[in-house]
């Protein structure tokens, strides 16, 4: 089983011949609306990939957006309804696939810490906790699934050097973007190899991914699969949703790597976040296509 203490975001898609300038105004070429965050992103890569995925954050009024999330087979039990504003993203996509978003946490940073125990009581040894940062109760959640013998991964997104430190003490894998991981090299002044982690996950985008065992030195990289980037926007997300589910189903991390790997790879040839978040049927119909190992 997979809980996830994450986000839950509504996304305005607008695509523009390029991203703006400071003080320029652009038109956008189309403009689309659709459920994501970071959380959300993950829940549905999960659920999509096959896993049992329990979800635990805070919605607002708009109740579409739990909907959605409940339509692609997570369980929202433990997500809290507020009369706070469920959080959105402005995201800004230029020709080539590459973006910039504006976040407003609203919900997100509103509920309280009662679903989080209460999801936690029936999970276990064997179980994963996702994290990311753009939510309330990060430390605390970690800190109460390590003491309940899960594993947890932190995405470290969006990156905090504090926040980053808090969650470690309980963190399975870290997982960062090579943007985040030199971050937070500099921020903590050391080594990658000297985190205080048992694994870490960098995410290199076009250039792959690597899995790094800290405490007994090993490394497996991952190259990217050559596809049309379209949309890079929660292709990082369903990398991590995909890899957590691999490790949960016991994959080793080298094919748990290589199934993240699909199912990205799927993912930027599409537009749209959650929506198009590929299944597990199509990730392993497109693994069939790549040459062999």
């Amino acid at each position: 089983m997979i809980l996830n203490l994450g986000s839950i975001n509504i996304d305005h898609f607008y695509h523009l011949p390029r991203l703006p300038g400071p003080g320029e105004t652009l038109a956008a070429t189309s403009h689309a609306v659709g459920l994501g965050g970071k959380g959300a992103n993950q829940s549905v890569a999960a659920a999509r990939a096959g896993a049992r995925v329990v979800h635990i954050g805070g919605v607002g009024p708009e109740a579409w957006a739990l909907d959605r999330l409940s339509g692609f087979g997570v369980d929202c039990r433990f997500v809290e309804r507020l009369e706070v504003a469920t959080g959105h993203a402005i995201i800004l996509v230029d020709q080539g696939g590459e973006n910039s978003i504006i976040l407003y946490p609203g919900a997100n940073r509103a509920f309280s810490q009662a679903g989080i125990a209460a999801a936690l009581g029936d999970a276990g040894p064997g179980d994963t906790l996702l994290i990311q940062n753009e939510t309330l109760h990060q430390a605390d959640a970690a800190r109460m699934a390590q003491a309940r013998g899960l594993r947890v991964i932190y995405s470290a997104a969006p990156f905090e050097a504090e926040a980053v430190r808090a969650v470690m003490p309980f963190v399975s894998l870290l997982a960062l973007n090579a943007v985040e991981a030199a971050q937070l090299a500099e921020a903590l002044g050391m080594d990658l190899d000297d985190l205080p982690v048992p694994e870490l996950l960098i995410t290199r985008g076009a250039e792959g991914a690597e899995w790094r065992d800290l405490r007994r030195g090993g490394r497996i990289f991952q190259p990217a699969f050559p596809v049309r980037n379209v949309d890079t926007t929660g292709a990082g997300d369903t990398f991590a949703g995909y890899f957590a589910t691999g490790l949960d189903e016991g994959l080793g991390p080298q094919a748990a790597l290589r199934l993240a790997a699909a199912a990205a790879a799927l993912m930027v040839t599409r537009v749209g976040t959650a929506d198009a978040i590929p299944t597990r049927a199509e990730v392993e119909g497109f693994l069939a296509d790549q040459p062999s190992e």
